[in-house]
This record gives structure tokens, C-alpha cells and sequence, in this order.
């Protein structure tokens, strides 16, 4: 059974934790005890019901506002998939947390209000989708009962959201109108939209065809441990441990060891101390090679045919997340997989109005502020661009005053 993982965005009472609520709520996903305390609650509907976003809303912040601060993962199965949901905050305030919780993630349900329509928020959130290059997007119209369930009014908001979607580099979006109070199409169809003939939420989440984010199929193995045991038994056994994080290897196959460039041969593909024929891009096992190299843990083995750019200089977008500003005169940590390296920002190329996708100038980044940037490495740098393979097209940086992660990196 296969592994789809999604999020949803949307803008403040949008209503993300009650769709959610209700998708778990109606395909019996919750335990006994934790549905009879939401039942003891205070928190209730208008009608007097159960607020099913005190399932996903966990803090106790988020309990107080009815907002969602952080990200809430909740996890579910049905007969044909597994399900991973990162519930994420549609707040501008929290926009590095949605960054975190769409990073893994194989599709986006972004929801749109019936009533306000395409609004600032939703352009935030799909720029952010498109920039980690989630290709594939649900659009929810949700709380159509709020609108008397009128096709035009989902028809409007459909048509604007592809005005200005088609800008952006998503190739598959669909829409659903929804209720996720009422529980109108999130796991039943329906009966007071019949103009709608698609299908529900979760036979939608069910059925719809998110293979794993395609890399360019070279192959990249980063080194996360060299292993010498060093006994009598096994006096002159050195292997490298990692996962392969894009296409594929085999013994025989002719590798190169980057940023040094040596070449060499594969002997040994090895995993849970058996061996192995060949070995697959998500696979942890450990390479052994023909020749004794000077290999490091954060070096990268690839493919002899396929090898990337090596260079100090490298363009990335940047998602700024620390409540500093950006510092142009000092020195980060860049990581990229396990490899470490000390950087500069040489020069602000850009920044995002992600309200209007606007590009304008820039001298510096504040928190959750998003845009491009030039950086200068004091080491050689392994890249492949981040739509080519995430984890070797993606980095994070690091303040060196308080190791504190303030910015994620797209490699461009």
C-alpha cells in the first residue's frame, strides 16, 4: 500500500482543521478515547455540533485563537492508501512553518473560502507550492453551504485562481466545492451540489496518481558515514554508508567521487549485511569501491556518466526564517545532506511580492520574506538544480552566532 503525503493551506478560517477533522472524523480514523474527549470539549459549532478542528489543533494557543500556529501532522488509512497530512498555518506570520511542513510533500489542498474568493493568501500559498515544485494541487472551494451551494459562485473562484496559477510552474490542478462542516464531498458525494459531477475529497486523495517527486534520474549518493570496522575479521573493509537519493547503482558501475572528481568502480552493494545486485534511488545500503580514495562524509558518489557542477558560486531562492534579518556581512553555514561549508551572501538579487509575483529590489531579508540570492562558498559546492533532485538541489543555512536554521535554499 502505497504512501501519499499531502498538506493544506489556506487563509485564516479557511477552515484547513476542520476539513481535516471531518476527513478523519467520516472515515472513522479516530480512536474511541480521543473522540470522546472532543466530544467533552467546550469548544462547538454555531449548531451546536463538535468542532472537528480541535482534532488537528493541538496547541493550546491554537485551541484559545481557533488559528493554526504550527505544523500538525496527522496520520490515516483507508482501504486503498496510507495517508500522511501536514496541516499547515495559513498565517503571513507563519509562512516559514508551511515552507517546513510542503517540503515532503506529494500534493497541496489549498482552500479557498466560497465567500471571499481568490484572496492575497491564496496567491501566497500557491507561489510557495510552485517554488518547492509540488506539481500537484487541489484546489477546495470549501464552505459552499455558506453560499447555498451556487455553481457560480465556485465557477468565478475556479476561473480566477487558473488567471493567475498559469503564471507559475504547476502541471495538475483540480478543484472540488466542499463543505467541511456539513461534510458535503469530503467522503460522501454531495446530494445538494448534483451540478457537480466529480469526484469526493478522499476518493480524489484515494485514486489520484502522485508518483514520488521524479528526479532526473542520475545517480547521487551522499556519504553520511565511512565504515572500517577494523577487526582481525574484517582488517581492510571500508565501505560508505548513505541513501541513494536519485536513479540508481550496480556493481560494476564506473562512479565518481565529488567535489574531487577520482573515479572508481563499485564491487559491493551492501544492506542489512547482505548482498546486493543493484540498488534503488530511496535505498540506505552501504557502497564498497575497487579503490582505496580519500572519501569524506558529506562527499558525494554519482554516476560516472552523470556527474554534476562543481563550483564556489552558486543562485538559489531563499525562504527567510529567523526573526534577525538577513546579514550580508556575515559568515552562515551552508548544509546541504551532511556536508558543512561556510558561505557569504554576496549580493540580494531579489525578492518576492508573493501577493502580486512581483520581483523587486532588495538589501536585505526579514522573516518569512522570499526571494533569490547569490552565494559564495568557501568550498566546492556539489549541486544539481532543485527541480532536477530535491535533496541535492536543496540546502539549508545556519547562523554561526546561534545555530539556529534561518533560511532554506532552492538551488536554481
Amino acid at each position: 500500500m502505497d504512501i501519499l503525503k499531502f498538506i493544506t493551506a489556506g487563509s485564516v478560517d479557511d477552515g484547513k482543521s476542520t476539513l481535516i477533522g471531518r476527513l478523519l472524523y467520516d472515515t472513522d480514523s479516530i480512536l474511541e478515547d480521543q473522540l470522546e474527549a472532543i466530544k467533552s470539549a467546550n469548544r462547538k459549532n454555531d449548531d451546536g455540533t463538535v468542532d472537528l478542528a480541535i482534532i488537528t489543533d493541538g496547541l493550546k494557543a491554537e485551541r484559545e485563537q481557533g488559528i493554526t500556529i504550527d505544523v500538525a501532522y496527522k496520520y490515516f488509512q483507508t482501504d486503498k492508501r496510507k495517508f500522511i497530512i501536514a496541516d499547515t498555518p495559513g498565517h503571513i506570520q507563519y509562512t516559514r512553518n508551511m515552507v517546513t511542513g510542503a517540503s515532503g510533500a506529494d500534493l497541496a489542498i489549498i482552500l479557498i473560502d466560497a465567500r471571499k474568493g481568490v484572496i492575497e493568501q491564496t496567491i501566497r500559498h500557491t507561489f510557495l507550492v510552485s517554488l518547492l515544485n509540488i506539481q500537484h494541487v487541489l484546489v477546495c472551494v470549501n464552505k459552499m453551504d455558506m453560499v447555498d451551494y451556487d455553481q457560480e459562485s465556485f465557477e468565478k473562484i475556479k476561473s480566477d485562481y487558473l488567471q493567475f496559477s498559469n503564471k507559475l510552474t504547476i502541471q495538475n490542478i483540480e478543484f472540488i466545492p466542499v463543505s467541511a462542516l456539513r461534510g458535503d464531498n469530503i467522503v460522501i458525494k454531495s446530494r445538494n451540489m448534483p451540478w457537480y459531477d466529480g469526484p469526493s475529497l478522499i476518493h480524489f486523495l484515494e485514486t489520484v496518481d502522485v508518483k514520488p517527486f521524479a528526479t532526473s534520474g542520475k545517480g547521487r549518493f551522499p556519504v553520511q558515514w565511512i565504515v572500517r570496522p577494523q577487526t582481525d575479521e574484517l582488517h581492510d573493509y571500508r565501505g560508505y554508508a548513505g541513501r541513494i537519493v536519485g536513479g540508481s547503482f550496480k556493481v560494476g558501475d564506473k562512479v565518481a567521487i565529488m567535489p574531487s572528481g577520482f573515479r572508481s568502480t563499485i564491487t559491493h552493494i551492501e544492506l542489512n549485511n547482505e548482498q546486493k545486485v543493484d540498488a534503488e534511488e530511496g535505498e540506505s545500503v552501504i557502497i564498497r569501491l575497487e579503490d582505496d580514495i580519500d572519501i569524506s562524509r558529506g562527499d558525494l558518489i554519482v554516476s560516472a556518466a552523470d556527474i554534476p557542477e562543481v563550483t564556489k558560486d552558486i543562485e538559489a531562492s531563499i525562504c527567510w526564517m529567523d526573526l534577525r534579518p538577513l546579514d550580508l556581512s556575515q559568515t552562515y553555514l551552508l548544509q546541504t545532506n551532511s556536508k558543512l561549508s561556510r558561505v557569504k551572501i554576496q549580493d540580494i538579487l531579489h525578492k518576492v511580492n508573493i501577493n502580486t509575483l512581483e520581483e523587486i529590489p532588495a538589501d536585505t531579508f526579514s522573516l518569512n520574506d522570499i526571494g533569490k540570492v547569490r552565494i559564495r562558498s568557501a568550498d566546492e559546492l556539489v549541486v544539481d538544480t532543485y527541480a532536477e533532485n530535491k535533496a541535492t538541489g536543496g540546502a539549508i543555512l545556519i547562523d554561526t552566532r546561534t545555530n539556529l536554521t534561518v533560511g532554506a535554499l532552492m538551488f536554481s
